[in-house]
């Protein structure tokens, strides 16, 4: 068994709280968030929230393999929304987390006052279509209905798939933001929203569904064997990485693990446990 601490409901009430009553109070003060961030105290372990696969999963292989000849005491906390990493990581409870990608950590931002930031690169998991019922996507056809993530930037990223694969036609210009009312021709197609963490449960009650390669492989779903189609990785914005909040990116653990993270034992260690359902965001260490 994994030596992980999961969020209890009452710590997630706790975050979401203190984040409604503290969020407004937050240092914009790019010196002393720096000096703070440089002046950590390095004998503690550093804390980091994470979703359980794959990252979570990265975070412990680096525990159990690199942390401790590197100096760094690390402890992971396994969270499975994309909120609670977040906030608690703006209010202190953890010191960094690592499930998300930067046009969804931008929406976040922007609506919820906070200020993480990202610190390095390390995976990205394509967004794929996946079915129970047909075996391409040309038997999708007029009638049938396919699931997409209820977030802002997932679901533009899916709707951009699925325009990307003749399924649907977008408006001109909508890009990555893109919302169902931006469709222009559903050829027929209807569209369920749904959390994106429930989108593998969702299967036996759509036709098809878009759904995140993270919960994708906790579903025991292989994106790169089980997908209809699956995104490419050439020029993709979706990487997943390390982030901060703001003026934290100094704390000489956080630097440390960055370099971990992004290390040849690291890249190694995803090319062979995921086979193309990840992929490392990052090129080789130079030695």
């Amino acid at each position: 068994m994994r030596n992980n601490i999961k969020i209890t409901a009452a710590a997630a009430a706790t975050a979401a709280l203190a984040l409604g009553l503290t969020a407004c109070g937050t240092s914009s003060d790019p010196k002393t968030s720096s000096a703070k961030g440089a002046s950590a105290d390095t004998s503690k372990a550093l804390v980091v929230a994470a979703s359980p696969t794959p990252h979570a999963d990265i975070l412990n292989f680096v525990k159990k393999n690199l942390a401790e000849k590197a100096g760094l005491k690390l402890e992971v906390k396994e969270f499975t929304d994309y909120v609670l990493p977040n906030t608690a990581t703006q209010q202190g409870q953890v010191d960094a987390n690592f499930f998300q990608h930067k046009p969804y950590l931008d929406d976040f931002n922007k609506k919820n006052h906070t200020t993480i930031v990202p610190v390095v690169n390390v995976e990205l998991e394509p967004l794929g279509l996946y079915s129970k019922k047909v075996k391409s996507v040309k038997e999708i056809a007029s009638g049938q209905t396919i699931a997409v993530p209820n977030d802002t930037t997932n679901e533009g990223r899916a709707l951009q798939l699925l325009a990307g694969n003749g399924l649907i036609t977008l408006k001109d210009g909508v890009g990555t933001s893109a919302k169902l009312s931006d469709i222009k021709d559903s050829k027929g197609l209807k569209f369920k929203e749904i959390e994106a963490a429930t989108l593998p449960r969702a299967l036996n009650d759509v036709d098809a569904a878009v759904i995140n390669g993270n919960y994708a492989i906790e579903a025991k779903l292989s994106p790169a064997k089980d997908s209809l189609v699956l995104e490419k990785a050439d020029g993709n914005p979706y990487a997943n990485f390390l982030a901060v909040k703001k003026g934290n990116e100094a704390d000489p653990r956080i630097q440390k693990l960055a370099q971990l993270l992004n290390s040849d034992e690291v890249k190694k260690f995803i090319q062979d446990k995921y086979q193309g359902s990840v992929i490392p965001a990052f090129g080789a260490v130079k030695s």
